[in-house]
């Protein structure tokens, strides 16, 4: 007779040092943050016999108590989460390698990784699995990441990778054909590349691996319900601490498989849990140095301003893309949208507001590019495959006025100070260090061309380059005017 057996598997990803919860609504009521949603997982712990909690990557980086501390906070305060196991994102990096292998020790969970390797020695960086004992059921749970996501550490001579979706659907097999004579009665997959790349992924899965689930993040993708592909069930939980996915699964163990589930996005909120006071004293802590070291104001804008989206242009993008072209001297300053991490700024702006919204400590470098290779980069990141969530999407300064016609699929218009771009005139353009080293990818221009006529470091710190622009320049104001125009 076979064997059935309910489990409670609660899953959240990019939650990006998302620590406290937030006054929101006309109800003015208390929405997300870790003592929250630590509260609702340890009610569902103790209100199910059989629960996981899994996180798909991006736990650090986000949030002032977590670049203060560069990730060794929210390791800490991950620790009374205690989840199951967790995945690596992205972000997880943007520390350094090294202190990632740190992090990795002050953490009391398993972090897995199955594509990342050690060049010359063909070791993984990572543990590549851990098999969790619940109820008599063994799960296997393994994790990757890929090429998309990967570029904070393309600089890292020592690590090799695995990491196109092929190639890591290889090493997914790898690491479940150990185990396809043991009795793995289900096989959890926590990737961070992507909604669109998960679907892709399941589809080069091998039904005889037996992966059930993909749970996913990096897109921030909210779904009404999981994605079926090929036998595997594939979801994700948008972004931050607001909300948190949750599985309610039948698994037989004659079969392996999952026989029933239910599934759905529950919404964290002060009506679904008591917050855990213990939790929410420990972040305190860390929040009650912070506030002392960065309560000084450092700038009062005109209004607030708002970056509700990285796929549009916005002011406080303006703001910054505006401060920067000044700053470096440039034609065109291209500002990540991922870079900036809060919705809104301002009107007053605390040195530690500003380094909430603005953690990024990297260079800024100007080159000289020609007209054509302009119009190239600006055809590159308009196009709308790169407006997917998984793109890089970019703010610019406001000398640049630029149309895409998304029915013929191309460039229409690009403007310089009014006047038409030019394929042979040469333009200046600063970039950060992270997009700069990824620029074939992100902007469609190889190094040698960014480098070929001319290149210079104008600021080791776009962090200290906008943060003293703000304290020189009061009660400034930017609205988001057409600067990228989709027709």
């Amino acid at each position: 007779m076979a064997n059935l057996k309910k489990f409670t598997i609660l899953h959240s990803n990019d939650m990006h040092g998302d620590f406290l919860a937030e006054l929101k609504g006309g109800d003015g009521k208390l929405i997300g943050g870790l003592s929250l949603l630590s509260g609702y997982i340890n009610k569902v712990r103790r209100e199910e016999e059989n629960v996981l909690y899994f996180i798909s990557g991006d736990m650090v980086q986000g949030s002032l108590i977590d670049s203060e501390y560069k990730g060794i906070s929210t390791m800490a305060i991950m620790n009374y989460l205690a989840p199951d196991a967790v995945a690596l994102g992205n972000h997880e990096f943007d520390y350094g390698l090294p202190h990632l292998l740190f992090l990795e020790k002050v953490a009391n969970f398993p972090i897995v990784n199955a594509n990342l390797y050690v060049k010359g020695f063909n070791k993984r960086l990572m543990r590549p699995y851990v098999i969790l004992q619940k109820a008599g059921f063994e799960i296997l749970v393994t994790g990757i990441i890929t090429e998309k996501v990967m570029d904070s550490i393309k600089g890292d001579s020592l690590i090799g990778s695995f990491v196109s979706l092929e190639e890591a659907s290889a090493e997914v097999g790898k690491i479940t054909n150990v185990y396809k004579n043991d009795d793995i009665d289900l096989t959890v997959l926590l990737t961070h590349i992507g909604y669109d790349s998960d679907v892709e992924l399941a589809g080069m899965l091998k039904p005889e691996w037996g992966v059930d689930l993909i749970i996913g993040g990096h897109s921030h993708t909210v779904l009404e319900k999981p994605t079926e592909k090929n036998g595997t069930l594939i979801t994700q939980a948008g972004v931050g601490t607001d909300q948190i996915g949750r599985f309610d699964i039948v698994v037989e163990d004659d079969t392996n498989s999952i026989v029933e589930y239910k599934w759905r996005l529950v919404s964290i909120d002060e009506t679904i849990a008591e917050p855990d006071r213990d939790l929410e004293k420990y972040i305190r802590s860390f929040q009650e140095e912070v506030d002392h070291k960065y309560s000084s104001v450092l700038s009062r804008l005109a209004a607030t301003h708002t970056h509700p989206s990285r796929l549009v242009e916005t002011s406080l993008g303006d703001l910054f893309a505006d401060a920067v072209a000044e700053v470096t001297e440039s034609d065109v300053a291209f500002m990540a949208s991922g870079s900036i991490r809060v919705k809104e700024l301002g009107p007053v702006v605390t040195l530690k507001d500003f380094l909430a919204c603005f953690p990024y400590n990297d260079t800024l470098t100007r080159y000289t590019v020609t007209g054509a290779q302009l119009r190239g980069i600006f055809s590159h990141i308009m196009r709308r495959e790169n407006r997917n969530s998984e793109g890089e999407c970019y703010q610019v300064s406001g000398a640049v006025r630029a149309t895409y016609g998304e029915k013929e699929a191309k460039l229409l218009s690009l403007k310089m100070n009014g006047a038409e771009v030019r394929d042979d005139d040469r333009y200046t353009i600063v970039l950060q260090g992270y997009h700069a080293r990824s620029s074939a990818a992100y902007l469609n221009i190889t190094q040698g061309e960014l480098t070929a006529i001319k290149a210079k470091v104008v600021s080791t710190s776009a962090q200290e380059v906008l943060e003293e622009w703000l304290r020189n320049h009061q009660n400034v104001g930017r609205t988001a005017k057409g600067r990228l125009t989709y027709a």
